[in-house]
């Protein structure tokens, strides 16, 4: 039998011995440290240490006594020595007196103080309006804030995109975050709101008062709920609930349906039989709140609201007792050679409130719709299931919960939402790794390694080799030489997992075999990565000929997947007729990016000698796709700064937006001819001159772009909103471009 192999290598041993890096960062294996350096350099509140403590406030002291340290003469202290402890005169013998003992006479035992708030991470909202509410995700350590994440959200209570957010918010949640970091709970009152954006900052820190306020060990006595305006959503997304508590009960409930898209809608636009609905919903919720009761007919309605409401309370409530820290958790169902099930979930108040589900191949990356009939048939039901359950569903029966036609992919997904609950626990075990079969895959597809973890130690290795076709080499159809090599690769990674030696002739393979096996630790590491998984687009600078396109995928924030682009005015891949140097270089730059791996290690790629611009340019894209992944910003923007390009759906216009400092500050347009090429100043029409030039007027150096905020149509005549709107089109498409 194969010696099990325990799981204690550190990331960094398991990474700095690997080519093909598709492993961990450190904080997949090690764990997070969530104190940042801001935290350690704010400076904090002076208190009194105990060498300025050494007086009391209401000594009997008289007013010249002097302190501890000077009273060691000869001459005692009326204050602290006892008449019978006066020191006689000395005699010739023994001239000098024995010193008094300060310690022992004058120092007072100074009292630690003991912090009142329990260390950990905690989510709560400030008040909330019909268009959302603010929240934060606090790290307290030490009675302080010691990593914080803002968040501003859509009536569905999910993080917004910053986009869809009003413009005052993009340069506020980076000073707010700043100034936030490193204060206790009475700084963190006093931080100015951000001009431009007051609302959403006297949100966030309510919502940080908020935080520390669950996390005091000893709660206000008599108080069960923050005051104020509360709202929830159930996870099907059927009704958002405005609740009204005082310190100790609900005073007030509101109702509101929503639409396909997540948004209120408000009384005067309901129908009369959501309004009749709604009016029944209310008065009852008010009266018995979870309890309500539902009349007949109205079930499925009042299912979804006392759903709402109960996640309104959990907002509200001081001690919120959910087991799970809200956020975005990712992960992986039971692997087999086939493939593997994969989740992406949003949890708030231990509640699944969305859910996305994906069928990897055996390469490990997304099938999408060229996965099995039955089981992309099976995804939207699947969906459906597991936001009406509000979680993974137990003790799971193939009779009745699994998709017909897809059983063990929905067994498989009903996992991953299971482990993904499991990622979110405030107090997770001591395990690192969960326990099952996992798949790794290195990030050239050469080597699939499947193996069993049980109380993290691998067994039963099982190494794959992948043909020139991308598809797995059937045992039956190795050559004998394969054999050997995966007997050898096996016994290799049972022994010594990701350190194992490489074998000689065989230095290829080996290095793949470790880096997908340090690729299977992270799909089973109970630690959320920094990045999600899929395919992003994103670009480089443009100017007037066009711009450059990388399309990366990424799986454990590593390039699984990449595919380059030169792509012209008209954003159409140019292929073989672009500059023969950027034709000669994509290839090369493919090969060395995909060989790099990491995001670290990806910027370091050498340009290619000919097309050093546009070198530089994938290389940006590719780190602008990284952009788009991140899971937690470093602070939140709308925009990536650079120069992006957009064009209008029938392609007659190309705009180039500019972003500094994270805001579109200049556009530039260009009308292009039927050919794609860019009409000259003397062939356009006086509309198309009028549009161009208002566009283009300059705004104040780093300032918003009139233009560069929900854009619209514009024009006094038919021409000219016909062009403006075609204008608005293209800027619409760059400003997508440049999101985060």
């Amino acid at each position: 039998m194969k010696k099990l192999i325990s799981l204690t290598v550190s990331a960094t041993l398991v990474l700095s011995s690997l080519s093909l890096t598709v492993g961990m960062s450190g904080n997949q294996l090690t764990g997070i440290d969530v104190v940042s350096a801001a935290s350690e350099s704010e400076t904090p509140v002076k208190e009194s240490t105990p060498s300025k403590t050494t007086t009391p406030s209401k000594t009997t002291t008289p007013s010249k006594s002097t302190t501890p340290s000077k009273t060691t003469t000869k001459t005692p202290s009326k204050t602290t020595t006892p008449a019978k402890t006066t020191t006689k005169p000395a005699t010739p013998a023994k001239t000098t007196p024995k010193p008094a003992t300060p310690a022992k006479t004058t120092t007072p035992v100074v009292k630690q103080v003991e912090n009142p708030y329990a260390d950990g991470v905690y989510v709560t909202y400030g008040n909330a309006y019909s268009k959302g509410t603010e929240g934060a995700k606090v790290t307290i350590k030490g009675g302080k804030v010691a990593a914080i994440e803002l968040l501003r959200t859509s009536p569905k209570l999910i993080d917004r995109d910053v986009r869809n957010n009003y413009s005052g918010l993009w340069n506020a949640y980076e000073t707010m975050k700043t100034n936030l970091l490193g204060k206790t709970q009475e700084q963190a009152a006093k931080v100015d709101v951000v001009s431009g954006a007051t609302r959403s900052s006297e949100g966030w820190k309510l919502s940080v008062d908020r935080a520390f306020q669950r996390a005091l060990k000893e709660k206000a006595k008599g108080v069960t709920y923050f005051a104020g305006d509360h709202m929830g959503v159930d996870p099907e997304g059927k009704y958002m609930i405005f609740v009204t508590f005082d310190a100790t009960k609900r005073t007030a409930v509101k109702v509101y349906p929503l639409d396909a898209n997540g948004n209120a809608i408000e009384e005067a636009n309901l129908t009369e039989e959501q309004a009749a609905s709604v009016k029944v919903i209310a008065a009852e919720l008010l009266a018995k709140g979870t309890g309500a009761v539902s009349p007949k007919g109205l079930e499925a309605e009042f299912k979804a609201a006392v759903s709402a409401y109960w996640d309104a309370e959990q907002n509200a409530k001081v001690s919120n007792d959910s087991k799970y820290i809200d956020g975005f958790y990712s992960a992986y169902g039971a692997a087999r050679d086939k493939g593997v099930e994969r989740v992406d979930v949003y949890i708030r108040n231990g509640k699944l409130v969305d859910v996305k589900l994906y069928r990897l191949g055996s390469n490990l990356i997304d099938r999408g719709d060229t996965a099995y009939a039955e089981v992309v048939k099976a995804n939207a039901p699947m969906t459906a299931k597991l936001l009406a359950n509000g979680s993974y569903i137990a003790n799971y029966s193939d009779d009745v919960d699994a998709i017909a036609g897809a059983t063990e992919s929905s067994h498989s997904w009903n996992l991953a939402v299971e482990r993904a609950f499991e990622k979110a626990l405030k107090a997770p075990g001591k395990a690192k790794y969960f326990e099952g079969t996992f798949a790794g895959v290195d990030n050239l597809s050469k080597v699939l390694v499947l193996a069993d973890i049980k109380a993290d130690k691998v067994s039963n290795v099982n190494v794959l080799l992948f043909g020139a076709d991308g598809k797995l080499i059937a045992a039956d159809k190795l050559t004998e030489e394969q054999k050997a090599l995966v007997a050898q690769l096996n016994e290799g990674l049972t022994q010594k997992g990701a350190n194992m030696t490489p074998i000689v002739g065989q230095e290829d393979l080996s290095l793949a075999a470790r880096a997908a096996f340090a690729d299977l630790l992270s799909n089973a590491s109970k630690t959320q990565g920094n990045y999600k998984d899929g395919t992003f687009t994103a670009f480089g600078d443009a100017y007037d000929k066009g711009t450059n396109r990388a399309d990366v995928t990424l799986r454990n924030g590593v390039v699984v997947g990449l595919k380059l682009y030169r792509v012209g005015v008209n954003m159409v891949d140019r292929g073989a007729s672009a500059y023969a140097e950027v034709v000669r270089a994509i290839p090369i730059l493919t090969r060395d990016l995909l060989f790099a791996g990491t995001r670290e290690q990806a910027a370091k790629v050498d340009v290619v000698t000919g097309a050093t611009s546009s070198s530089t340019a994938l290389k940006t894209a590719v780190e602008n796709a990284y952009k788009k992944a991140e899971i937690k910003e470093s602070y939140k923007t709308a925009y990536i700064n650079g120069i992006f390009a957009g064009i209008n759906k029938d392609k007659s216009v190309y705009v180039m937006v500019t972003v500094q400092n994270n805001i579109p500050f200049k556009m530039e347009v260009f009308y292009l001819d039927a050919n794609g090429k860019i009409k000259t100043a003397e062939q356009l029409s006086a509309d198309e001159t009028t549009v161009k030039t208002e566009i283009e007027t300059p705004t104040t150096e780093g300032s918003l772009h009139k233009y560069g905020y929900r854009p619209a149509a514009f024009g006094e005549t038919d021409g000219v909103k016909a062009v403006s709107a075609q204008v608005i089109d293209a800027v619409k498409n760059a400003l997508e471009n440049a999101g985060r």
